[in-house]
């Protein structure tokens, strides 16, 4: 099957992905076969490709927002038939037994798993999966559609959590790239006011159009005082503009899986008043059921900027120097 993998880690224009040719995987014990039909390309995928997050295997195939069908079954998987249409998503397994799991934060377990990390992903015709950690996909959407929605959707709406936004609240978002489109969307159907905060004309645009309140540059203040903010841009040096834009009381989630350092805070600034800072660690399959069931409630405008299977290293490149506008996706197989 042809496939891209992280051959040497690097900065993009060094070309880190290589296009390959690599078997068609089996399916082990409890795993399903998937035939890919698009995968969208996610920032911790370039994390990868250029070492920021360190590769937990040689060659390793990225890519975790997997639309496909599955084909083939390995012994024990028995929930889904072939021919089901299904996601992919970043958290691949847990242990199941330890405190973190038993008190359903499995996205904190020591053995959990990643998929385009610790085992091959989704920039592949083939992937296989643990069926207990994939999600029955509607027929009626698009792929193209739906593949966004399994990382950057899930960790975005993970983040609205972590954020603690009131009802009704004021959220500030920094970075407006495929998770925080969608984020807003979220945020906009439950009634908050959002402000967005990025250095991107376009993105800035695009969150007016979707409903947005205001739209400024990343450093500029907030036209209000925020309860909650998301940083999305994994960007150290924005966490205490971020904080010092909170009203009293307000939360501040990071989402991303990799930060730039942080510069030091000053505390009466930037955290007294009773202003919290939290980190967003992978998420739940709760979580992605809890939010693909909100998207059935309220369907989102999802953004896509396509690119075919063999440009995948162009879309990373495309992302590093923010001209992909909303999510960039790659169309596989049909």
């Amino acid at each position: 099957m042809a496939a891209w993998v992280v051959g040497r880690p690097g900065p993009v224009a060094t070309r880190p992905l290589e296009r390959v040719r690599l078997p068609v995987p089996e399916p082990g014990p409890g795993e399903v076969l998937v035939k890919v039909e698009m995968c969208a390309v996610c920032r911790t995928d370039l994390h990868l490709a250029e070492g920021d997050l360190a590769p937990r295997r040689p060659g390793t195939v990225p890519g975790h927002e997997v639309v496909g069908r599955v084909v083939a079954r390995g012994p024990g998987a028995d929930l889904l038939e072939e021919g089901t249409r299904v996601g992919v998503a970043w958290l691949r397994s847990t242990c199941g037994q330890c405190r973190y799991c038993l008190r359903g934060a499995e996205n904190l377990c020591p053995s959990s798993r990643y998929t385009g990390w610790d085992a091959d992903g989704g920039y592949a015709e083939y992937t296989t999966a643990l069926e207990d950690y994939v999600y029955e996909l509607p027929e009626e959407y698009p792929a193209e559609k739906l593949a966004p929605l399994l990382c950057a959707g899930i960790i975005g709406y993970r983040a609205l959590v972590r954020a603690g936004l009131p009802p009704g609240g004021r959220l500030g978002i920094y970075g407006f790239g495929a998770s925080a489109h969608l984020t807003a969307q979220v945020a906009l159907a439950e009634g908050a006011t959002v402000h967005v905060l990025t250095r991107s004309q376009d993105a800035r645009r695009l969150a007016l159009e979707l409903g947005a309140a205001s739209a400024r540059g990343a450093y500029d203040p907030p036209p209000e005082p925020l309860d909650s903010a998301i940083l999305f841009a994994p960007v150290g040096d924005l966490v205490p503009v971020a904080l010092t834009a909170l009203d009293r009381g307000g939360t501040l989630a990071i989402a991303g899986i990799h930060l730039s350092d942080v510069p030091s805070l000053n505390y009466e600034r930037e955290l007294f008043y009773e202003r919290e800072l939290r980190s967003v660690t992978a998420n739940t399959r709760a979580d992605g059921r809890a939010f693909l069931d909100i998207t059935a409630r309220h369907p989102l405008s999802v953004t896509t900027t396509p690119y075919p299977f063999d440009r995948a290293d162009e879309a990373l490149a495309d992302l590093a120097a923010d001209r992909v506008n909303g999510a960039a996706v790659l169309h596989i197989g049909g």
